[in-house]
């Protein structure tokens, strides 16, 4: 127990590892703030760098980055409704309109404080649960992975859209467009007509910056006339009040965040919308509307996609298998550094798990004391006047865009996606189950196909799979409820039933 306390100890009582958790984290906050700069993208170019380094300095400093980059989405997210990062999707739903109703500066403080929270659940779970949760996770077969990427469509209903006609459709067309490139399974081209550039796919980040943050800029030459909103500023700590008010939100969404997390191939994406999903389904009174900031819409996606990392690192700790792409470079570089993740490293070098989790405790804490700094200067952005705004916004579109690949026909994606983001938020389509069906898309399709390769192509052995196995069934059923919760027939039901409990008490 002693060696326990002393290996989480060790980032905070060594100074070149009290640094590296700081800058990683400080940079990666800033990093995640500009769209197409992924955290994903800077872990992997640490690998380089780092190479050279200790296993436990390396470490650090990744772990840094990806917490503060997590996190970091969030900004552009409420103050200019570009998501820095595709975890952030979720939160620009209700940050967004908090800031246009100057409230900025109280939405990044609530943020930050869900965030750091989400994180200490998620790390909570990973220093006690690690085990059984990695067990859970390695039992989910293809079929459940279909079932949580149906679960993940039916998100539709919940993502800023009035009309579930128009959901569908934008959710549809980002299916198709999601299938674009090289099937996974048979190495065939699909929708590509021939042309060998489009083989390698439609990059979703790529589509979330054309989507949110070209088509806003568009949006804003429209209203570049507008008086400039003053952001109030003078509370940005949120009060003990605030945080016990929500607190039953924040840990259900951080739990579920955990258990998405851990799921291979999932990560922060999923778990932020599924929380969203879940606030928007649960909360009766919402402080205002879903849609037109309501403060749970903010705290429960900010809670739910930093709980997620701790939920990556259980498999990748603990299995040797990736819970995200952030996790599967980590394994790259501790294999790097002759470590080999898995049941076994935990056997070998316990020590090097209790320290990454002390670097976890260190960058959550860093996040709440360089998140809750410079949001005076962060607020000033909305406060820029349009003529500045809107070329800043579209050359970090640009910027962002190329950086992915390096590859120009990014570029060209992202002005296209700008333009149809711009007529859909024209013809009120919204654009955030577009993005949804882009990112379910190929998790849908191999999930499904190789369901069926499992069930040796016999589809009434597929269902009796589902109808069997005890975490098929309580998907299907929770698809089930999900449906039905949406349907015009419930929301009658439901409001026949509050018009006869209002009567009765005017009775």
């Amino acid at each position: 127990m002693d060696s326990v306390v002393l290996n989480i100890f060790t980032p905070l009582l060594n100074f070149q590892l009290l640094l590296l958790v700081a800058a990683g984290t400080f940079a990666g906050i800033y990093i995640g703030a500009i769209p197409g700069l992924s955290v994903t993208m800077a872990v992997s170019l640490l690998i380089s760098f780092t190479f050279s380094w200790s296993t436990h300095e390396a470490l650090a400093l990744m772990i840094g980055i990806y917490c503060g980059g997590v996190y970091g989405g969030s900004r552009s997210a409420i103050l200019l409704n570009i998501p820095g990062a595709p975890a952030a999707i979720a939160t620009s739903f209700d940050g967004y309109p908090l800031a246009k109703c100057g409230e900025a500066g109280r939405a990044i403080g609530v943020a930050t404080v869900q965030s750091v929270l989400g994180g200490f659940i998620g790390i909570l779970f990973l220093a006690v649960a690690a085990p059984a949760v990695s067990e859970f996770a390695l039992k989910f077969a293809p079929r459940d992975y279909l079932l949580l990427a149906v679960m993940g469509l039916m998100l539709v209903g919940s993502l800023g859209t009035k009309s579930t006609a128009k959901g569908l459709f934008a959710a549809s067309l980002g299916i198709v467009l999601g299938l674009v490139g090289m099937d996974t399974l048979t190495g065939q081209g699909r929708f590509t007509f021939g042309q060998v550039r489009l083989m390698g796919g439609i990059n979703y980040v790529t589509a979330m910056i054309g989507l949110f943050g070209l088509s806003e800029a568009l949006i804003q030459v429209s209203t570049r006339n507008l008086p400039i909103i003053k952001q109030k500023i003078d509370r940005i700590i949120p009060s003990w009040g605030t945080l016990v008010k929500y607190l039953p939100l924040s840990i259900r969404t951080a739990i579920l965040g955990v258990i998405v997390g851990a799921l291979p191939g999932t990560g922060g994406d999923l778990a932020a919308l599924l929380a969203y999903d879940h606030a928007k389904r649960t909360v009766k009174n919402p402080s205002r509307p879903f849609g037109q900031g309501a403060m749970e819409g903010l705290i429960a996606p900010e809670t739910a996609n930093n709980a997620a990392i701790g939920g990556a690192m259980i498999p990748m700790l603990t299995l040797g298998i990736p819970g995200d792409a952030v996790t599967a470079i980590i394994i790259g570089a501790l294999f790097i550094h002759g470590l080999k993740p898995g049941p076994m490293l935990m056997l070998d070098t316990p020590d090097l798990f209790w320290i990454i989790v002390g670097c976890l405790i260190l960058a959550n804490i860093f996040l709440l004391v360089f998140g809750l700094t410079g949001i005076r200067i962060f607020t000033r952005l909305i406060e820029i006047p349009k003529g500045i705004l809107i070329p800043i916004i579209i050359t970090f579109s640009v910027i962002g865009a190329y950086a992915i690949n390096n590859n120009i026909m990014d570029i060209y994606w992202m002005i296209g996606f700008g333009i149809l983001g711009y007529l859909f938020k024209i013809y009120d389509y919204p654009v955030g189950p577009m993005i949804l069906g882009i990112i379910l898309g190929p998790l849908l399709d191999v999930s499904y196909r190789r369901s069926i390769l499992y069930s040796k192509g016999n589809v009434l052995a597929f269902f009796n799979n589902i109808l069997t196995n005890p975490i098929s069934l309580t998907l299907l059923l929770l698809i089930v409820i999900m449906a039905v919760s949406q349907s015009k027939i419930f929301g009658r039901l439901k409001t026949m039933g509050s018009t006869s409990a209002e009567n009765e008490s005017d009775v």
